[in-house]
């Protein structure tokens, strides 16, 4: 089995697990206690510590070791937002966050807060510029901003250091979620303040970092008490804090050396899958990402079906979209982007990934595709209102309700050449996925997308 779902999580590192063991023998006291084992339990704390600021580059006493990266952005934001509400409460946050950012913004905006979103690009960068304009439209009252430092779907990465030049001159402190880049590279200068994930690194799960810089106003929200500057509050689980810092430092040593290899097969990836597929989008900025991430979409495809398929040949990948889970939703960060979110696969590789089992992927996938096509048979009586094939009609309506993802574009793409060129097609269709993918298969097809004049309703105009 290979295991290409890194940015999701890695098995623990080697040398985590021997700080993990080693920690158990003399991190179980209570390190605040002036006792022979508190002060040896404060000892493993507070190196660990140093050597995780040390990592991030910032000072061992503006870092707090919180239960998990999710918590550790809610409590960032929320800390942050208090700390700073007699400057203003808006919170400005880039359409492409973690949905741990968006929760914490829709939990402000319940209090009486205000957010707003940033745009990105259709490779899923936030531009400076945009972040400015952002600021510009709310002068005085931005609390806060948000921008990750590498999207968790498409491995984009972000300009941290020109975003952090435009919050300066405004005056307004930036949190960047580090999540999915600390391991490979320390972040760039300028944040205020930064939360990450030790699992993402092959650290232990449960255990998230929360750094502060000095000089920003923060104000710890319930519940508090006097461990870890009361920003993360309960007993510190010292082993797994140890094993994450050790693991930190040691992903980091042969980080630079695994991302040029990595980097190698991913654009591998990236340039061979449309060719060996058809009808494939493959998304995110090509130049400006992560060395292990890659993820593209498939039209006509069932994501869910698709991974399914490829975990039976011996591949474990994921998916961007939530089209292929319960949510039934497309993922907000495609949403975003403006593209293709129906058959969507995230490949994440490992650290030492062999070339031979890429291959490998690369040699089952066209047929894995193929196999859920065709098992993904459009509905009897699907086509509405049409008269029959090649009657040139000038329109049609498709009624693909009730229908999911990717159903309503394939009954789109069956229309399509039922009217002339210059003839319109209308999508009936109240799956959430089709508001994305219907535009993005326009795109894809060289055919003009109209519109959505009602709700559920999509009109797309033949070109050619």
């Amino acid at each position: 089995m290979s295991y290409f779902d890194a940015a999701s999580s890695l098995p623990l590192h080697p040398v985590a697990r021997q700080a993990l063991l080693a920690a158990f023998e003399d991190g179980w006291a209570d390190p605040a206690r002036l006792h022979r084992e508190g002060r040896r339990a404060r000892m493993l704390l507070d190196a660990a510590r140093e050597t995780a600021a040390e990592a991030i580059g910032c000072r061992p006493d503006e870092l707090t070791f919180t239960s998990s990266g999710t918590r550790a952005l809610h409590s960032g934001i929320a800390g942050a937002l208090a700390g700073r509400a007699r400057a203003g409460r808006h919170l400005l946050v880039s359409a492409v966050e973690h949905s741990a950012v968006l929760h914490a913004a829709e939990a402000h905006r319940d209090a009486g807060g205000t957010s707003a979103e940033i745009g990105v690009d259709r490779g899923g960068r936030v531009s400076a510029d945009a972040v400015g304009e952002a600021l510009r439209a709310a002068p005085g009252r931005t609390a806060l901003v948000c921008v990750q430092s590498a999207n968790h779907e498409v491995g984009t990465v972000q300009p941290v250091a020109e975003i952090a030049g435009v919050c300066r001159s405004a005056g307004v402190p930036l949190l960047v979620d580090a999540a999915q880049s600390l391991g490979w590279e320390a972040p760039p200068e300028g944040w205020s303040l930064l939360a990450a994930s030790a699992h993402k690194w092959g650290g232990p799960g449960g255990v998230g970092l929360l750094a502060v810089r000095k000089g920003v106003r923060f104000a710890p929200r319930p519940p508090v008490d006097e461990r870890e500057s009361g920003r993360a509050a309960g007993f510190e689980n010292i082993p797994a804090v140890v094993a994450a810092a050790a693991s930190l430092r040691a992903f980091r040593q042969d980080a630079a050396r695994e991302a040029v290899r990595l980097r190698a097969l991913v654009e591998r990836i990236r340039d061979r899958v449309p060719r060996l597929v058809r009808d494939v989008e493959v998304a995110g900025d090509p130049v400006h990402r992560l060395p292990h991430i890659v993820t593209f979409s498939c039209l006509y495809v069932d994501g869910e079906a698709l991974l399914q398929g490829l975990d039976e040949a011996g591949f474990s990948v994921s998916s961007g979209s939530s089209c292929t889970s319960s949510t039934l939703t497309p993922s907000h960060v495609l949403r975003a982007m403006g593209v293709l979110s129906e058959g969507n696969v995230r490949v994440s590789l490992p650290p030492g990934t062999p070339g031979e089992e890429v291959e490998r992927f690369l040699g089952l996938l066209p047929g894995a595709v193929n196999a859920v096509r065709g098992r993904l048979a459009p509905r009897a009586g699907a086509a509405g209102s049409a008269g029959g094939a090649g009657s040139g009609e000038e329109e049609v309506t498709v009624d693909a309700l009730g229908t999911l993802c990717p159903l309503p574009v394939i009954e789109l793409a069956k229309a399509i050449g039922r009217v002339p060129v210059g003839g319109v097609v209308t999508v009936l269709a109240d799956d959430g996925a089709a508001r994305l993918d219907i535009p993005a298969w326009c795109a894809m097809r060289g055919q003009e997308y109209l519109g959505e004049p009602e709700r559920n309703t999509y009109r797309v105009r033949r070109l050619a």
